[in-house]
């Protein structure tokens, strides 16, 4: 057995490390330390494993994209249309399918196996891509974050009333965009450049400081930031020769005898 897996683990392929992209699940918030012993509240994703389902050619597509995929399904929970093109492919079926804008697609094919730990490593900033937890109908005060009316004077019912809606008597009507009570969350939010804490390869897991948007068990997508600076720079002292030290230091004697 122990042949056969390995095997099979040469026969997977890894994909180029120059794509920086994987999709995952949220597994919820714990907390981690750093080499100095700081305490940092993480947000756990499962990313992976992902592999490649589709490559989008300027050729064939008119774009270079790819297309990953992750977690399984059965096949007998996908329509026809579904089936055939996996069996096309010569894949087994995913049950999250996200696509991602390349560069370039040379390099890639269908069935690579992405390399979490090839493309992030602790210090890389990356763009965390999610659905916000669903609020159902939620009043005005909730859903904008209004401060709500005076509750002096006996207006016991203004409290949390969002106030006038219309405009002018002319106009007569309430203008499109006014912000009012309604549907509230399970949009798709985008938190940037966070940065990566931990990756554990082995797990498939990513460890990202502070909070990414979803509930527990949604899907996240996490991409290289879209930002400037893609990597936490440390700050370098300045090195000081021993006749300046000196100087600074006989400078600091003085002026303490001064006071």
């Amino acid at each position: 057995m122990s042949e056969e897996t390995n095997q099979q683990q040469s026969a997977v392929k890894t994909a180029p490390a120059t794509l920086r992209f994987v999709i995952g699940e949220k597994l919820g918030m714990t907390q981690v330390f750093d080499d100095t012993g700081n305490l940092h509240a993480v947000s756990v994703v499962k990313a992976g494993p992902c592999k490649i389902v589709r490559v989008r050619t300027p050729e064939k597509d008119g774009y270079s994209a790819v297309a990953l995929g992750f977690g399984d399904i059965k096949e007998t929970k996908l329509n026809k249309p579904q089936t055939g093109i996996f069996k096309k492919l010569s894949l087994t079926p995913v049950k999250h399918i996200k696509e991602c804008r390349v560069a370039s697609s040379a390099g890639f094919e269908a069935g690579q196996i992405i390399d979490l730990g090839a493309i992030f490593k602790p210090g890389d900033y990356v763009d965390v891509q999610g659905k916000i937890k669903g609020r159902g109908f939620a009043g005005a005060m909730k859903r904008h974050g209004f401060s709500g009316q005076p509750a002096s004077h006996g207006a016991s019912d203004r409290e949390r009333a969002p106030g006038g809606l219309a405009s002018r008597r002319s106009l007569g009507k309430v203008l499109s965009g006014q912000r009012m009570a309604g549907h509230y969350g399970f949009t798709t939010a985008t938190i940037s450049k966070i940065e990566v804490a931990k990756v554990d390869a082995a797990n498939h897991l990513i460890f990202l400081k502070g909070s990414v948007p979803g509930a527990k068990g949604t899907i996240v997508s996490v991409l290289e930031t879209s930002k400037p600076k893609k990597r936490v720079v440390a700050l370098q002292t300045q090195k000081v020769s021993a006749s300046k030290a000196a100087n600074l230091k006989a400078s600091a004697a003085a002026a303490a005898k001064k006071k």
